[in-house]
């Protein structure tokens, strides 16, 4: 059997394609699969070079090699036909376009449009909320299918070790200490991660027995690291200044001054496991935290609100000459005003499970509220049952949606 997927980002490949991918070649290994990443303002631009390194025995095709395929030009490596293409990320348009150039039926997991409902044999939901969703779009009961939501499985697989990018332990990491997840967009490389070692500074001064470590994405090379320590970010994040070390044992920042490193991973869910709490942004990571029980606080500083990059033409707002900055702030600002809740196991929940921190934020404030909720074991320790229960029904996602996957073909 022959599939095709489309995706675009960090967090869909990480959620959606690497639990999915997976299951298949464990349930049906002599399928053949190929990846087309699509162009998408979200993108890393290493998508297609992790994906390989991850699945070597699957195509992979990086988003410009798209764009020739979309076009109508020959690709190499590219299957000649496919049984089944799945939209997994980026723009529906894109999978409409794959499965006109190969072949076969046309599937998607938790977006549908009206004008592409009529040519889905299958729309895949992660919950009954999102079948109604679908549904909305024209989609009949009898092609829409709840399977559950496959970042559970992603997070599952890599806390077990699935998907791990080097054998071992990292000794540099402590249990029982902070892990600070930055996110993987290149506006939150360039001003979040120096804002967040200013808040590791902060919180060694505040709480100096807790260690501290940063999981950044193996979409993000080293040397983007090091260009935003170089400068600190935007001068309204506050962030730190600094470079990074790259030793035997691994990467590790080395803020300015007289201060330790701080070590690097790239499995973030094999090391937030066993953290004391996690700290990230909103995002995928927040829903594999949630699957892993880590409890977790959620940051989202808007101190520079023009660089938060968003969907459709409007993210390129700020390019206008003199208005283009305040109105893409203001537009920002009023959009996050409009969501009580950022994170999604909060908003699932109904509630603050993951403290949220939101708005303008100074680096020691929040290293504050960071110390204050790691030395919470009450708190912790009730958020962590609540969020492993929030999503408990949705493991074994990833191998639902094979099987089904696997019965569409000839």
């Amino acid at each position: 059997m022959r599939i095709a997927l489309t995706s675009n980002g960090p967090g869909e490949f990480s959620g959606w394609v690497r639990p999915l991918v997976a299951a298949l070649e464990r349930l049906a290994p002599e399928t053949e699969i190929a990846l087309f990443f699509v162009p998408d303002d979200y993108a890393t631009g290493r998508e297609d070079e992790v994906a390989r390194k991850l699945f070597p025995e699957i195509a992979v095709f990086a988003a410009r090699d798209y764009l020739r395929f979309a076009l109508g030009r020959g690709l190499a490596g590219a299957p000649a036909s496919s049984d089944v293409v799945l939209y997994l990320g980026g723009d529906l348009m894109h999978a409409s376009r794959v499965r006109a150039r190969l072949g076969g039926v046309l599937a998607t997991y938790r977006f549908s449009s009206r004008r592409l409902a009529k040519s889905l044999v299958r729309a895949y939901a992660f919950n009954a909320s999102n079948a109604a969703t679908l549904a909305r779009t024209g989609l009949g009961p009898d092609r829409i299918e709840i399977v559950g939501n496959l970042a559970v499985d992603g997070a599952l697989g890599e806390a077990a070790g699935a998907f791990a990018t080097r054998s071992g332990d990292d000794p540099r990491i402590a249990p029982n200490g902070v892990l600070i997840l930055p996110g993987a967009r290149k506006y939150e490389i360039a001003h979040l991660v120096p804002f967040f070692v200013q808040v590791a500074l902060k919180l060694r001064a505040l709480a100096p027995d807790v260690p501290v470590a940063f999981a950044i994405s193996p979409f993000t090379d080293a040397g983007e690291l090091d260009r935003a320590l170089s400068t600190g970010g935007h001068p309204s994040v506050w962030g730190a200044r600094g470079s990074v070390v790259e030793g035997l044992e691994g990467l590790w920042l080395q803020p300015e001054g007289d201060h330790p490193p701080i070590p690097v991973v790239r499995d973030a869910m094999r090391y937030a496991s066993r953290a004391r709490m996690a700290l990230t942004i909103p995002g995928t990571k927040c829903i594999e935290l949630a699957a892993l029980g880590v409890p977790t606080m959620v940051c989202a500083p808007l101190n520079a609100p023009e660089m938060v990059v968003i969907n459709g033409p409007l993210q390129y707002l700020d390019r206008i000459p003199f208005l283009g900055v305040p109105l893409k702030r203001a537009m920002v600002l009023g959009v996050d005003k409009r969501f009580p809740l950022s994170a999604q196991p909060n908003i699932d929940a109904g509630e603050e499970l993951m403290p949220e921190l939101r708005g303008t934020l100074m680096p020691g404030h929040v290293a504050r509220r960071v110390a204050e909720y790691a030395g919470d074991d009450a708190a912790r320790a009730a958020a962590a049952q609540r969020l492993r229960a929030l999503y408990i029904d949705h493991a074994g996602a990833a191998e639902r949606m094979a099987r089904s996957l696997l019965a569409l073909g000839p």
